[in-house]
């Protein structure tokens, strides 16, 4: 569900699973760090088809992000193995009688229509309004001056890499909200085209720190630390960039460099 219906989808099952103590609070810290994902829709709509105007590259990009949450997972099983969790509830009839209630029945099918539709509307809503919030923090911080500093500040670094200066204000944006930031990205005329993508594969796996928030906002109902999730988007970025600049190197007609 997290693959197929995108951010923060993934950390809101995690959370509801931590809730009805289906897993421990180990388990949904793991869950957490590697199921909170970009969709298809997005990655291959929207930034594939709509920014890079080319399918395939929103494809590669799809693969390269789902095989950047596989291999967080796999890192993070030994996330606190060793640990039995004192919060772990067991079956009980407490817990059964809870259960049976939320069984869907003919008699309570419309309830659970009218919950289904009222926490996916209060879900759109959310990240519609971080979108909108951290548009406008950009908008302030390109204003304000910031955002040339940041670019005045990096120029350094970028140089002795022999990397396009003009890459980090959209890096710095798409830190912030990636929505804004790939867009950006999408847009640079660069001779290394191949650049773009993979700073685009690590935005996507990253998230930003507006999906940071909409998952922190999710969190804070329960017992589960956000480091995990921060740890783990960290990885999936940076093996989203590394598999995408492999896939890159090793089918030509994938590499769009001048």
């Amino acid at each position: 569900m997290g693959i197929i219906s995108g951010y923060p989808v993934g950390a809101k099952i995690a959370c509801n699973f931590r809730k009805n103590n289906i897993c421990s609070k180990e388990e949904c810290e793991r869950l957490l760090s590697f199921t909170n994902n970009s969709g298809p829709l997005f990655i291959i709509g929207s930034v594939g088809l709509s920014m890079y105007k080319n399918s395939s590259i929103g494809l590669l990009l799809f693969i390269t992000h789902i095989l950047g949450c596989i291999s967080v997972g796999i890192v993070f099983r030994f996330w606190k193995k060793k640990k039995i969790s004192k919060n772990l509830v067991l079956k009980n009839k407490k817990s059964i009688d809870s259960n049976k209630k939320t069984l869907v029945s003919f008699s309570n099918l419309g309830e659970v229509l009218a919950e289904s539709i009222t926490s996916s509307i209060s879900t759109i809503v959310l990240i519609g309004g971080f979108v909108v919030i951290f548009s406008s923090i950009i908008s302030i911080v390109k204003a304000s001056g910031l955002l040339n500093l940041v670019t005045i500040t990096f120029s350094p670094l970028f140089n002795f890499l022999d990397i396009d200066t003009s890459f980090i204000s959209p890096l710095f944006s798409g830190f912030l909200e990636i929505t804004n930031g790939i867009n950006i990205i999408s847009n640079i005329a660069c001779k290394k085209f191949s650049l773009n993508i993979i700073f685009t594969a690590f935005l996507l796996g990253f998230g930003g720190i507006s999906i940071l928030l909409q998952v922190l906002s999710i969190t804070s109902k329960t017992d589960l630390s956000i480091k995990p999730y921060i740890l783990g988007k960290l990885l999936h970025g940076i093996f989203a960039a590394f598999y995408t600049f492999v896939f890159i190197q090793v089918f030509p007609f994938l590499n769009f460099d001048l």
